[in-house]
């Protein structure tokens, strides 16, 4: 047999030799196909039957039953799978000699996670900028997923595949540095949009790639990938994006024209689309500007305005499952917003929590505000397992600048 044998771990484990392929879709062989990747994995090595029952202790294997027993029908198991792709490949490829178990390394193997490293350590020794990118992109067109997923919670699966995750991660992010530098920005918006399925949390692939679509003025686009983003790390972690987030989200706000605008024009862009009832809701990083402008102005005007912060809490303290409380957050957000003036201000500040500016409220009338929403609240959610708590606090006047001496 003169062919290679070409073995696929990332995405899916898969083998193939000549026109045939088997892989691990049936969820029925997850033994056997534990099996099959630990010893290819584990190609130098002869493997004791005792490091193979330690390995198969934790991945569902009868009690009870004789180990040396359910490990001989496992490795039959395995050659039957084989000899699919060739009718002695079983026994030639799994070789057992004086009580060991190993791969026979004599027979040519190609494997896509050998590939992978091979380039991005070639990578980190090219100086050639042009050159290390080609490479750069090849490494990342084999890692089509992270390292045999479906044995992902196997021991000895979990740290190789994070090794090969940050491989994944730092051959990314120097690939769009350099895409950047050479301006190709629509394969900048292919390479993010193809890590963001592999790492969804990476919130500097998320930058790159608003930059690459702001770049090619689809500002729309940008603002959406902000959006997604946003709620997907608020909903997930209870965080905010960062400040290069956000000002890469203002950028994308603002339209570039190369022509003045008549205040006319202006004013109609500013009017609310439809006459809306009760108070503006918006997003946090808006409603930090808002206080901060109203923190400066109150200082010339005197003015008090109060903010209020609704807090969501399970019964005496428990913890609560997060559908509920994102159930009951929705709830709470539509109530506060259709309860208050249309002057009022609501943004979402935690997972859990709600802020309200209040102006033209003094102490007692925000807390008779506040103290209306919660019965509201329990009239119409009477069987909510959350309760909700309340504070009132003054906005604070920003502490004005020095005036520079002239």
């Amino acid at each position: 047999m003169t062919a290679a044998l070409k073995v696929r771990m990332f995405e899916t484990f898969s083998l193939q030799y000549g026109d045939k392929t088997v892989d691990d879709r049936s969820n029925s062989m997850k033994k056997v196909w534990l099996l099959l990747a630990y010893l290819i994995f584990c190609r130098n090595s002869y493997l004791t039957q005792d490091s193979f029952i330690s390995l198969l202790q934790g991945a569902g294997s009868d009690e009870g039953a004789d180990p040396n027993g359910r490990l001989k029908a496992l490795i039959y198991r395995a050659r039957t799978l084989l000899n699919q792709l060739d009718d002695i490949a079983g026994h030639d490829w799994i070789v057992r000699k004086k009580g060991t178990y190993s791969w026979n390394t004599d027979i040519p193997l190609e494997l896509d996670v050998d590939e992978f490293e091979a380039l991005c350590k070639q990578a980190d020794r090219t100086d050639d900028e042009n050159e290390r990118l080609n490479i750069l992109l090849q490494a990342l067109e084999i890692y089509r997923g992270d390292f045999l997923p479906k044995l992902s919670m196997e021991p000895w699966v979990m740290p190789i595949n994070t090794y090969y995750h940050q491989m994944f991660l730092n051959a990314v992010e120097q690939a769009l540095l350099l895409l950047e530098k050479n301006e190709r920005y629509n394969e900048i918006t292919s390479l993010c949009k193809k890590a963001l399925k592999i790492e969804p949390y990476s919130e500097e692939i998320y930058q790159h790639l608003m930059k690459a679509l702001i770049a090619q003025d689809k500002r729309s686009e940008a603002l959406q990938v902000y959006e997604d983003m946003s709620e997907l790390l608020f909903s997930t972690f209870g965080v905010m994006p960062s400040d290069e987030s956000r000002a890469l989200y203002r950028g994308a706000s603002r339209e570039e024209k190369s022509f003045t605008v008549p205040i006319g024009t202006v004013r109609e862009q500013l009017k609310e689309p439809a006459a809306a009832k009760g108070a503006v809701y918006c997003e946090y990083d808006f409603f930090k500007l808002l206080y901060q402008v109203q923190a400066r102005a109150i200082i010339r005007s005197g003015e008090v305005i109060h903010i209020a912060l609704f807090s969501l809490h399970g019964p005496q303290g428990k913890s609560i499952s997060r559908r509920s409380l994102d159930i009951a957050m929705n709830n709470l957000q539509e109530l506060v917003i259709s309860s208050l003036r249309q002057g009022d201000i609501v943004s979402r500040c935690s997972v859990s929590q709600l802020i309200v500016m209040l102006p033209q409220a003094n102490y007692e009338n925000s807390c008779s505000v506040c103290q209306r929403i919660l019965k509201a609240f329990n009239r119409q959610y009477p069987h909510s397992p959350l309760y909700i708590n309340y504070s009132v606090q003054p906005i604070e006047p920003m502490n004005a600048a020095p005036h520079p001496h002239i």
